[in-house]
């Protein structure tokens, strides 16, 4: 079977179960792991948001979807020359993938019968669910549910371990900057498995844009910052260049310097198997005092003015 994968996450899942070699085809994001590279790529970005900053980006993003435009450009040439058997996709974001209807559209017009399936998880029971669909979708469900049983008794061990601690502090979750955008679908839940609690955020919800008004109101005793897309390094650069009001300044998690910049890209935005590993790095940004930092997922904390502490 060969499998053309359209999403950073269904990438990871294809190689987490050992069929890296039936990939003839992976997204421009795909970045992980480092054998993706080999891959040709069949999409490209509208939007070159490498020299852009975060607010320039939403705006050139917002502009192409309310003009009907995608934000994405799909090699219908290359779709072809590879001719893949199967292509997974998804219809939950616009702004994270290529669109479902311009896949179908592409695929149609192959030389070869090939299969669209679109992945959907807004949870993270539902993320261990698309690893069992691939499986069973390229014939190694026996593979997915060893890698689900791994995942999820990391999982059940960090709830175990944080189900002891005595206090459950206000957590934010920014999924960007400016505008501020509150993280949604399974980051809400992670919080609460990470024995935080969330009380902006909505579970199995899309992310969404937030007032600095009612942040304030919220005032959260702590902040992971985990802009879409974005490493841990790119993240503490928009940090420092972003011009935050005087209601972020005076949040309890400023003024404590209880702000954490993590890798939203690869443990966070991504609903693949290492927001696992996401759930970990919560973990031991929440309850440093029940989580071991050995073998933690994020090593030295980084000061700036905020002041800011960097992870991952």
């Amino acid at each position: 079977m060969k499998i053309c994968s359209l999403l950073p996450s269904s990438t990871e899942i294809v190689f987490a179960l050992g069929l890296g070699d039936r990939l003839v085809g992976v997204t421009h994001e795909c970045d992980y792991p480092a054998e993706t590279a080999g891959i040709p790529s069949v999409t490209s970005s509208v939007v070159n948001g490498e020299s852009m900053g975060g607010k320039d980006i939403h705006d050139a993003i917002t502009g192409l979807v309310h003009g009907g435009s995608s934000i994405y450009n799909l090699d219908q040439k290359l779709l072809d020359e590879t001719g893949p058997d199967l292509i997974l996709t998804q219809e939950l974001c616009d702004v994270c993938a290529v669109s479902y209807t311009q896949v179908e559209a592409a695929a149609s017009m192959l030389q070869c019968d090939t299969r669209v399936v679109s992945l959907e998880p807004t949870s993270v029971g539902e993320i261990l669910d698309t690893i069992r669909i691939v499986g069973e979708l390229a014939g190694v469900e026996s593979r997915a549910a060893e890698v689900i049983d791994g995942l999820r008794s990391r999982v059940d061990r960090v709830e175990r371990i944080a189900s002891r601690a005595e206090k459950k502090r206000r957590v934010l979750c920014m999924e960007w900057l400016d505008p501020v955008f509150v993280g949604g679908h399974w980051v809400p839940e992670m919080v609460a498995m990470a024995g935080g609690e969330d009380g902006m955020g909505i579970a199995g919800k899309p992310s969404f844009q937030a007032d600095w008004t009612r942040i304030a109101e919220y005032n959260p005793e702590l902040i992971v910052v985990m802009p879409c897309g974005f490493g841990a390094g790119r993240a503490l650069a928009e940090m420092e260049k972003t011009n935050f009001p005087n209601e972020w300044h005076g949040l309890d998690a400023v003024v404590r310097g209880e702000v954490y910049v993590v890798d939203g890209s690869s443990y966070f935005n991504r609903p693949g198997p290492r927001v696992v590993d996401g759930l970990e790095i919560l973990a031991q940004i929440f309850h440093p005092e029940l989580f071991s930092p050995e073998g933690a997922k994020f090593g030295g904390m980084v000061k700036t003015p905020y002041p800011v502490r960097a992870a991952g």
